[in-house]
């Protein structure tokens, strides 16, 4: 992983306009979908562009929010499909026994017998929990083969170590 990508943190995605009036529809990343509005400005994914949220308000499918610049239905439909970075000092540090996504994504996982798996390429939440993404690593002269994905539980997941740079996996059996 970048030290870029380690300094920064994405909070949110403008999944979409909202009404006429300019406001967009955001899915957030953060505990309290309207905590997004808290931490100040926000940025794209390069930094290029800034984006500071003026009001915000609940909605069902996220919060809806007013950005300062954005007048009309048109320049918030241009967003769609903007994710939405801030600064990582200006984040709490996670509590005990919880991870940023972003420091989880390059961990090396390892088999708890010590074996290579890969290592983790996303974090995944498809509604029903946390999976982490697990490419294994490409054997000699062949591509990336499919990934695993490993439910982000303390059972599958026994042990983080963001220091060693790794992750312990315990895969479990398959219902039958």
């Amino acid at each position: 992983m970048t030290a870029k990508a380690k300094t920064r943190i994405c909070l949110g995605q403008i999944i979409g306009a909202h009404g006429l009036a300019g406001e967009v529809q955001i899915r957030t990343f953060t505990g309290e979908p309207e905590d997004i509005a808290r931490y100040g400005p926000l940025q794209d994914e390069s930094g290029g562009r800034s984006f500071e949220i003026t009001k915000i308000r609940p909605a069902k499918k996220g919060p809806v929010a007013r950005l300062k610049g954005v007048g009309d239905r048109e320049a918030a439909e241009a967003l769609k499909g903007v994710e939405l970075y801030v600064a990582r000092d200006l984040l709490p540090d996670p509590a005990e026994e919880e991870w940023y996504y972003a420091d989880l994504i390059g961990l090396a996982a390892k088999h708890i017998d010590g074996t290579a798996l890969g290592s983790v390429v996303a974090v995944q939440n498809f509604g029903a929990g946390d999976l982490l993404e697990i490419a294994p690593e490409p054997q000699a002269g062949s591509k990336r083969g499919d990934s695993l994905m490993v439910p982000f539980t303390r059972e599958a997941v026994p042990e983080v170590d963001l220091e060693a740079g790794r992750l312990m996996v315990r895969p479990l059996e398959a219902a039958s």
